[in-house]
């Protein structure tokens, strides 16, 4: 995988396609919303990915569909007829040379696995057969999942992702130690006053720390206004909710 990730500064990732929930019409992980955030300006985007029981990979954000079955407890076949896109059909829906970030969903339901039937070894194998030279990333909230993909698919960047308001100097420090590629945190960990129980750095500190340790610094779901302050300190990706009020505001800022 060529380093850096990300080339251009700042790179916008479509979070689920347009963006999660609906956005403009198009529904969050469906191949429409993919195709259609890509003709809206940007060259990346962020698929969720889990795990059917038959070991189909499909592109789904919440582990239990609205009836409260979980995903892994049902067919590829059921959750086609849900409507659900499989991983494959999306990868073959894109163009070559969009770049897809993964986000790898463990689930409970991988506990009682080895480590070459989890959801992230699955991954790492579709990974290998389909992505060619498409530029991607793997991320997880789950290190292990990480080290399994590093594992079964050495050659693919690998990102680690924290949620709110977690501590960013531990995300600094986990993501040197994981020795991956980008470090995705949430807006929230960079706020300053936001009630993390640490205190948070300035914003131009975290990114020192980042890239004097040779990673790459994502930052997910900020608004288009806190999107601007990140464009200016020279973070190197965004994954945004919104997309088309995310590109209008940065294309303003940047003239």
């Amino acid at each position: 995988m060529a380093w850096p990730v990300f080339t251009e500064q700042p790179t916008l990732v479509g979070h689920r396609g347009m963006g999660a929930g609906v956005v403009d019409g198009y529904r969050e992980n469906t191949v429409h919303s993919f195709l259609a955030a890509l003709t809206g300006g940007i060259d990346w985007v962020e698929a969720d990915v889990r795990r059917t029981s038959d070991d189909g990979l499909f592109v789904c954000h919440d582990a239990a569909l609205p009836d409260g079955v979980f995903l892994s407890d049902i067919t590829s076949a059921a959750a086609r007829e849900l409507g659900i896109v499989r991983l494959e059909e999306l990868l073959e829906a894109l163009p070559p040379s969009a770049g897809v970030v993964f986000d790898v969903k463990s689930s409970l339901a991988d506990a009682g696995r080895s480590s070459a039937t989890t959801t992230a070894a699955l991954l790492a194998r579709t990974c290998a057969r389909t992505l060619g030279d498409r530029p991607a990333l793997a991320q997880s909230f789950d290190p292990a999942a990480l080290l399994h993909m590093r594992s079964a698919l050495p050659g693919l960047a690998l990102g680690l992702l924290t949620w709110d308001r977690f501590p960013v100097g531990f995300a600094v420090a986990a993501a040197a130690h994981l020795d991956v590629q980008v470090l995705a945190v949430h807006v929230g960990s960079l706020v300053p006053g936001v009630l993390t129980g640490f205190a948070v750095p300035p914003l131009e500190t975290i990114l020192t720390a980042v890239h004097g340790a040779d990673r790459q610094l994502m930052v997910w779901c900020p608004s288009p206004r806190r999107a601007r302050v990140l464009q200016a300190a020279g973070v190197d990706a965004m994954v945004v909710d919104d997309l088309p009020r995310h590109v209008k505001t940065l294309a303003r800022a940047a003239r």
